[in-house]
C-alpha cells in the first residue's frame, strides 16, 4: 500500500535549512495498523504528512496504492485525522461527517446512508443532529473517525488523533478503533508519544529518532488482534514497551 525509499525533506527557513528526514525507507502492507513513535520534532507527522501529499519530499521515492502520493491524494486513496478534532461549528455532527462526500459529489441518498454507516461504526448513531459544542471530546475526535471514514479510503491516516484526551477516554477510544480497525480492514498509519497506545494499537511499531527523522527500529508485534486493555499487563506486551523505549534511546545517544 506505501513504499517509501530513502526519503529526504529539508525545509527551507529564514535562519537556514532544516533537515526533516533523512533516508527514511518502509513498506506497509495492506492491513497493517503501523505507528510511528518518537520524539517531538523527529518527523513522525511530517512522514505521515508526505504519505497524504501535503508536504513534498525532496529525495528519494514514495508511492501510495502504486502512485504519487499527489495522485493518491486526488484519487481520494485516504482518509486523515488530524490532532484536533476540526469539526465547523455551525455544521451538525451528522453534516461535518457528510462534508467530504458534498465536496465529492455523491448522490443525497448515498450521503445519508454513509452518513448513517459511519456514525454507527464509531459508536455516536442518534447524534447526527447534535453540534459539536454539544458533544465531549472523545465524541468530537469519533466524529473525525467517521469523517476521514465515510468516502470508504483504503488507507487511514491519523496524526495524534487522542493525545489532548485524558487517559480514561484514551483508553477507551484505543479500544474501540482497534475494533474499528478489526471490522473494516484498514491500513491504518498512526503517529503518537505515547508508548503504551502504540504497543497496544499496531501490528508494526516504527521508532524514529531526533531531527533528522530516520528510522531506528522496526518492531512487529507478537501479540494477538483481540486485545483487552489488561493484555499491557503481560510479559510479551512489557518486551515490546521496552524494545520501543530502548529503541528511543538508542536514536537520541546516536544523535
Amino acid at each position: 500500500m506505501i513504499e517509501a525509499r530513502g526519503l529526504d525533506l529539508t525545509f527551507q527557513t529564514n535562519d537556514g535549512p532544516v533537515r526533516a528526514l533523512s533516508d527514511v525507507s518502509l513498506d506497509i502492507g495492506a492491513g497493517e495498523f503501523v505507528s510511528f513513535i518518537g520524539p517531538s520534532g523527529c518527523g513522525k507527522t511530517t512522514f505521515l504528512r508526505c504519505i497524504a501529499g501535503l508536504e513534498e519530499p525532496t529525495g528519494g521515492s514514495l508511492t501510495v496504492n502504486g502512485m504519487s502520493p499527489d495522485a493518491a491524494r486526488r484519487a481520494r486513496a485516504y482518509g486523515y485525522v488530524f490532532q484536533a478534532a476540526g469539526l465547523y461549528p455551525w455544521r451538525t455532527i451528522g453534516g461535518n461527517v457528510r462534508l467530504p462526500l458534498e465536496i465529492m459529489g455523491f448522490p443525497r441518498a448515498e450521503q445519508a446512508e454513509r452518513v448513517r454507516r459511519t456514525l454507527e461504526l464509531v459508536d455516536l448513531a442518534g447524534f447526527e443532529n447534535k453540534f459539536p459544542w454539544q458533544l465531549s471530546g472523545g465524541m468530537q475526535q469519533r466524529a473525525s473517525i467517521a469523517r476521514a471514514l465515510a468516502f470508504d479510503a483504503d488507507i487511514l491516516l491519523m496524526d495524534e488523533p487522542f493525545g489532548a484526551l485524558d487517559e480514561i477516554v484514551r483508553d477507551h477510544l484505543n479500544e474501540e478503533l482497534l475494533a474499528l480497525w478489526r471490522r473494516t480492514g484498514k491500513t491504518v498509519g498512526f503517529v503518537t508519544h505515547s508508548i503504551p497506545e502504540a504497543v497496544f494499537l499496531s501490528t508494526r511499531i516504527v521508532v524514529m529518532s531526533p531531527r533528522p527523522g530516520r528510522i531506528t527500529d522496526v518492531i512487529d508485534s507478537p501479540l494477538p488482534s483481540e486485545r483487552p486493555l489488561d493484555i499491557r499487563d503481560s510479559r510479551e506486551f512489557i518486551e515490546i514497551a521496552h524494545r520501543v523505549r530502548d529503541g528511543l534511546r538508542a536514536g537520541h545517544v546516536d544523535d
